[in-house]
């Protein structure tokens, strides 16, 4: 279970490192961006990064502790200084670090221009995101096939986290008092979700692309069968059915509430167009929050195609 709140931790404090810097250059204009902004990108990717690097350092406990097979408040600094010295997974684990620092550094500095921030935030986050993929099946794999792999569960991994951002983001707009949802800020509010709805539409097709093709080379046509035998096949169907309701709830933003937010402010009933809208984001992220855990879980396991 530790092991699995780990991963969790990750997947979640990665992809929010990537997906925000990404919706402030997608969706946000001048002064929107700046670190003092309505999502206050200063304090909250700093805060993100730090929480990043403890939970690197914890994985990485986690790891050595299992490796040495004692709890993780017994392993020694030996043990985690050859993981990280001597194994591949260390070298990466070294990446990912790297680059959470550059993130911490990015995020304090260099708002003079941040458009430029964002873009280092976003390009340093996606490398510390991509890291993931070598602790999971993708780094199973030899050869082509490994290869092939490794950029399907890298793409896969991006594209999650720039849906995952812009759901923090949206929520950070969404979600504030009353008295702060002046007509600016819904303006800006409708215009965000407008913006994420038309990258959207490319996010989801990269996730179900990358999905197919890791689906492919884990499972198999030929074993398809064994999804409804095994606890990998639940878990798997069980994503992809959370998936499928982020799709209905995604479309729903889209071409209904979005569109209705809009009307509602010129009509003067904007509140309840906002209602509408949280509750649609809070049972989305519920769901993105659920496939995590599940994601967490099934890198554990071993999927149909090891034979095992």
């Amino acid at each position: 279970m530790v092991t699995i709140a780990v991963r969790l931790g990750l997947y979640l404090d990665l992809m929010l490192l990537f997906g925000l810097p990404m919706f402030g250059l997608y969706t946000l204009r001048g002064t929107e961006r700046e670190s003092g902004s309505v999502l206050r990108f200063r304090s909250v990717l700093a805060s993100i990064a730090l929480a990043g690097i403890g939970l690197s350092i914890l994985g990485m406990m986690v790891l050595a502790a299992s490796m040495g097979g004692v709890s993780v408040d017994q392993v020694d600094r030996a043990t985690i200084n050859m993981v990280i010295s001597g194994t591949s997974i260390g070298t990466i684990w070294q990446v990912r670090v790297a680059a959470l620092l550059l993130v911490l550094y990015f995020s304090i500095v260099g708002w003079r221009r941040p458009a430029f921030a964002l873009g280092s935030l976003s390009v340093t986050a996606a490398i510390a995101l991509a890291t993931l993929a070598w602790t999971g099946h993708g780094a199973a794999d030899e050869g082509l096939l490994g290869w092939v792999h490794l950029g399907a569960d890298i793409t896969h991994l991006l594209a999650a986290g720039i849906w995952v951002g812009a759901l923090a983001a949206l929520c950070l707009l969404i979600f504030r008092p009353a008295d702060r949802m002046a007509v600016d800020h819904i303006h800006l509010s409708h215009r965000a979700l407008d913006g994420f709805a038309r990258i959207g539409s490319i996010v989801v097709g990269l996730l179900i692309l990358s999905g197919v093709v890791n689906s492919w080379i884990l499972v198999g046509p030929s074993r398809l069968g064994s999804l409804f035998t095994s606890l990998y096949g639940a878990l798997l169907t069980a994503k992809l059915l959370l998936f499928g309701a982020m799709l209905i709830l995604a479309a729903a933003n889209r071409f209904f509430l979005t569109p209705a937010l809009a009307m509602a402010v010129e009509s003067g009933d904007a509140p309840a167009a906002i209602r509408s809208l949280r509750r649609s984001l809070i049972v989305e992220s519920g769901c993105a929050l659920a496939i995590l855990t599940l994601v967490a879980w099934l890198g554990l396991l071993a999927p149909p195609a090891s034979g095992v």
